[in-house]
């Protein structure tokens, strides 16, 4: 046996035959698989309160005394099946071990789904060649299958992230694997344990429901009409290429009024016009770090957050505003030399006419398209980032409490005083802004909605401002 892993773990949901794997790996001498080991309701197995000596109350103060107990076996290859909905606290830990092997066991999420139906309606959940199979028949419910389906994708999603950035691998196996001599010996020989020259499956457990599916499901062609509405290629996804976020908290703004208001400012959106209400309600503060800004939020209970959500055609126009009159010249010279937005030069800017501006908008436009897609050697400047990526590096620090349409500040933030206690509103400081007629033109808007799809899909917006 070599000292390639000194422990494993089987990553696997409910019904995809786990325990037939755990069967089959404990029929090998120094390998023990110690069940659900930190599954929230049992110790292992039911009926259990005890593991290696570890006590529920005692995994329950520190899961790290329980698995250092499992990994601590010299000369034994230990592990355990681990679920989505299994103590987080270890999961960590798990991946962080290169030591321990990682194996993960999947199933048809539709057979896993009906199998854990009926064994929940007729609490048969193994069986053996003595016991008899109750027959039965479940009901398909399409929004608990999707909502099971949604939280195993994204934890198998999150495993096979965390693998791939720590350069590790596993031994992927399918349900009809388990009953395979020659997959579960090479399992047993990528474990390490090479001095077995062939490894049987365990055989004290049979199929449960080897029925057709029609018999099993009561609303069978329900369940099939719902299954061919789901996307599993995710032929509808908006593909996303552009970098993630940080939370951008030196850039938040507070203010004294009532409970505490703290603004999350959107780059691209009115914030000086907003800086300026803040200040006519009371004392504004800025650049924050994350603790300065917890140590705020702890100081001001009832407090309120907000964005400012601008339409994607209008906040567009506002960075090529910026691009025009803001941004470095070097900027500007790129644009013109390499990324197909014939700008004139510069000092020629303030000249440009009404039709030259639309024309080299529409350039913008389609800068801005492929930048979101990756396509430029440029990074995705934050006053034309999307705003859905903006608001999602919030949520690495905080979410908003609300979310504000330019379109309606005055009864989106009247509304947000009215929460924190702020008695005088001071609607005089939130002027509309004005916009250039052709921004009405289809062109424009079809190319605007090209480059900001997903914040047309993430926030509703309309074609038309």
């Amino acid at each position: 046996m070599t000292a390639r892993f000194r422990s494993f773990v089987i990553f696997a949901e409910m019904r995809t035959g786990s325990n037939l794997l755990e069967a089959t790996l404990n029929r090998v001498r120094k390998v023990t698989c110690f069940g659900e080991a930190f599954n929230p309701y049992m110790m292992g197995w039911p009926d259990k309160e005890e593991l290696q000596g570890v006590t529920r109350q005692q995994r329950e103060d520190d899961p790290l005394t329980l698995l250092a107990r499992l990994r601590d076996r010299p000369g034994h290859l230990s592990g355990f099946r681990y679920f989505h909905d299994h103590d987080p606290r270890v999961f960590d830990a798990i991946m962080d071990d290169r030591a321990c092997a990682k194996i993960v066991l999947t199933r048809n999420p539709v057979d896993s789904y009906v199998s854990t139906r009926l064994a929940r309606e007729t609490n048969q959940w193994k069986l053996n060649q003595t016991e008899t199979p109750i027959a039965a028949a479940t009901t398909y419910d399409p929004a608990e299958f999707r909502d099971t389906l949604s939280r195993i994708e994204e934890f198998q999603l999150k495993v096979m992230h965390r693998l791939q950035v720590s350069g590790q691998t596993a031994f992927w196996l399918g349900y009809e694997d388990l009953r395979d001599a020659g997959v579960m010996t090479g399992l047993l020989h990528w474990l390490g344990r090479t001095d077995l020259e062939r490894v049987e499956p365990a055989r004290d457990q049979v199929p449960q429901n080897p029925r057709e599916m029609a018999d099993k499901v009561r609303n069978f062609h329900e369940m099939q009409a719902d299954l061919a509405r789901l996307d599993p290629f995710g032929l509808r996804n908006i593909p996303s290429f552009e970098p993630r976020r940080g939370p951008a908290v030196p850039g938040f703004r507070t203010c004294e009024a009532g409970a505490g208001l703290l603004h999350m400012p959107i780059h691209g959106g009115p914030v000086e016009m907003l800086d300026g209400w803040m200040r006519g309600l009371g004392a504004v503060a800025g650049d924050f770090t994350q603790n300065s800004l917890r140590r705020w939020k702890r100081g001001h209970p009832g407090h309120r957050s907000f964005a400012v959500l601008r339409h994607p055609l209008h906040r567009a126009w506002d960075a090529f505003l910026h691009l025009l009159t803001h941004a470095h010249p070097d900027l500007r010279r790129q644009m013109r030399e390499v990324h197909r937005v014939p700008l004139p030069e510069d000092a020629a800017l303030a000249d440009l006419t009404e039709d030259r501006s639309a024309a080299l908008f529409a350039d913008f436009l389609d800068f801005l398209r492929r930048n979101l897609n990756g396509q430029t050697t440029l990074p995705t400047h934050q006053n034309w980032a999307t705003q859905s990526e903006v608001i999602a590096g919030f949520a690495r620090f905080a979410q908003p409490d609300l979310l504000a349409r330019e379109g309606r500040l005055a009864e989106d933030l009247s509304f947000l005083c009215r929460q924190t206690g702020v008695d005088e509103m001071r609607q005089d400081r939130l002027a509309a802004e004005t916009w250039p007629d052709f921004l009405s033109d289809r062109a424009l808007i079809a190319a605007a909605r090209s480059a900001y799809q997903r914040d047309y899909v993430a926030f509703g917006f309309d074609d038309v401002p």
